[in-house]
This record gives structure tokens, C-alpha cells and sequence, in this order.
């Protein structure tokens, strides 16, 4: 399910129109990255938590030229599934 998909399914079963369902999807993304910039931490639970991890700095190569790059550090959203969503996708024979 895409963005777009989402938004449509949320405005046919909340029986609004697409503009607030997408205004509500973005809100709610906008919440979650809001979140992860300020806590680093984000959960929701039963479904999962995004949280930021910190990644130092190294020397890679450019698979394409062969030549060594310097990668500055960063950090990056990561996601770990919850509980009783694993359950749930699991038992599920919809699929």
C-alpha cells in the first residue's frame, strides 16, 4: 500500500473527504518525524517503535569507480515491529 492508497482507504472508511484524510495522513507523519528529530524516539504501542541510530563515519569504496570515499556520520530512522502486530501478520491466511 502506497501513500495515495492509504489516504483513500481512510477517507472511504472514516466517510470523509480525501482532502482531510490526506491532511490527516500527513499530520500523522509529520507527528512521527517531528518526534524522532526532538525524542529520537517514537512508539506506538502494539505496533512498533521508530527510533534514530547514530552511525560513525568510515571509508567506503564506489563500486562503480573503485575509489575511496569518506563517509561522514549520520543518523537513520530504524523501525522494530511490535508484538502483537508480528501476531497478527502471522496468523493471518489473507495473504
Amino acid at each position: 500500500m502506497v501513500k495515495s492508497e492509504l489516504i483513500d482507504t481512510l477517507s472511504s472508511k472514516a466517510e470523509i473527504t480525501t482532502s482531510v484524510a490526506e491532511k490527516l495522513v500527513n499530520l500523522f507523519f509529520d507527528g512521527i518525524i517531528h518526534g524522532l528529530v526532538t525524542q529520537g524516539r517514537v512508539e506506538i504501542r502494539g505496533f512498533g517503535a521508530f527510533t534514530v541510530r547514530k552511525y560513525r563515519a568510515y571509508e567506503g569504496r564506489n563500486p562503480k569507480t573503485g575509489i575511496n570515499i569518506s563517509v561522514p556520520e549520520k543518523k537513520l530512522p530504524f523501525w522494530k515491529t511490535g508484538l502483537e502486530l508480528r501476531q497478527r501478520v502471522d496468523s493471518t491466511t489473507d495473504v
